[in-house]
């Protein structure tokens, strides 16, 4: 397997694995598939942002999954906190693609001297759960029926890590 940055020739990939994952999984609180110009939108904001899109690749370079963070919340003062996401192709789940992954996006997020990575996940993935919680991720609390999907109500919880960075913050 190979790790590296997602660029633009890897756009169909990434919208077939989030799209497997929105008509399939309660990993993202959606219901439609994405389209080729939404991922257009998705990826500029993301080059936009500085934020990568970190892609695990097989040996004929194909997708394996990948990962990327954004903004928290878009006041100032959440200016080095941010929310991450990691997505797995279906048929390669269970197999440390999501570890790789998530040590990888919490390294780039050091080198870019952030402070808070936030992860919003469904709290029936147990999976997910128990990955950021190896990785150092601590419980912060759960918003009850926070979504609505496949008939039922989805509660969604927040789990942290603190980074050691940036040293020198500042208001502003």
């Amino acid at each position: 397997m190979k790790v590296r940055e997602c660029t633009e020739k890897d756009k169909r990939a990434i919208l077939d694995i989030l799209n497997e994952a929105i008509l399939n999984t309660t990993a993202l609180y959606d219901y439609k598939p994405r389209t080729m110009q939404m991922m257009d939108r998705w990826l500029d904001a993301k080059i936009k942002g500085e934020y990568p899109v970190i892609g695990v690749f097989g040996d004929n370079e194909e997708l394996l999954g990948f990962g990327s963070y954004g903004s928290f919340r878009n006041w100032p003062a959440y200016k080095y906190t941010i929310e991450h996401s990691i997505y797995v192709k279906n048929t390669m789940r269970g197999k440390g693609i999501g570890k790789i992954l998530l040590k990888e996006i919490i390294d780039s997020a050091i080198r870019q001297k952030y402070h808070v990575m936030v992860a919003g996940i469904d709290t029936t993935n147990e999976i997910s759960i128990k990955l950021h919680e190896k990785m150092g991720f601590k419980y912060s609390g759960t918003i009850e029926h926070a979504g609505f999907k496949f008939g039922r109500w989805l509660n969604l919880g927040f789990y942290q890590l603190i980074l050691q960075t940036p040293q020198k913050p500042v208001d502003g």
